[in-house]
């Protein structure tokens, strides 16, 4: 269960996960406010360089804004998993107030990716390469689970 696109597009905008991501964010639209700008656009928050997580405090609460971006992320995955292999992958993410916890996507009976999260407060990518690349290593392991326990994943 290989993706038919390359993972490292010369336009990260191109990737699978890029689509279904600008997808989620244009569905929260319902005004049509968001229609005259650019997908990358759409995507700037979930960028965050280097000097501006710097200037965010070690210990902090997260924002609901960016637990939202967490989970549109990690929804954004489970999508993608779900057009790349067929399977329906559901996350379910478990936070602290404190920023610290754990995302998990399954699918069927298969737990097909987990991640122990911290510091989400400054959850975000330097730019939009990284981002597609991040979501498509979470999707691409993925597949890789699917395609190793095929009925479990099934089940």
């Amino acid at each position: 269960m290989t993706l038919a696109e390359p993972t490292t597009a010369v336009d990260p905008m191109t990737s699978p996960f890029m689509k279904v991501l600008v997808a989620l964010q244009r569905a929260e639209d319902a005004y049509g406010v968001w229609e005259g700008k650019s997908d990358a656009e759409l995507l700037r928050d979930f960028i965050v360089t280097k000097e501006q997580r710097r200037e965010i405090p070690i210990i902090s609460d997260p924002d609901p804004d960016v637990l939202a971006r967490v989970e549109k992320f990690y929804q954004a995955v489970g999508l993608t998993i779900e057009r790349v292999t067929g399977l329906m992958a559901s996350p379910m993410m478990k936070m602290s107030h404190e920023g610290f916890g754990r995302v998990v996507l399954t699918t069927g009976k298969l737990v097909v990716y987990s991640k122990s999260l911290r510091d989400v407060h400054r959850f975000g990518f330097d730019d939009l390469a990284k981002l597609s690349s991040e979501g498509m290593k979470a999707v691409d392991k993925a597949a890789e689970t699917i395609a190793t326990y095929p009925e479990v994943a099934a089940a």
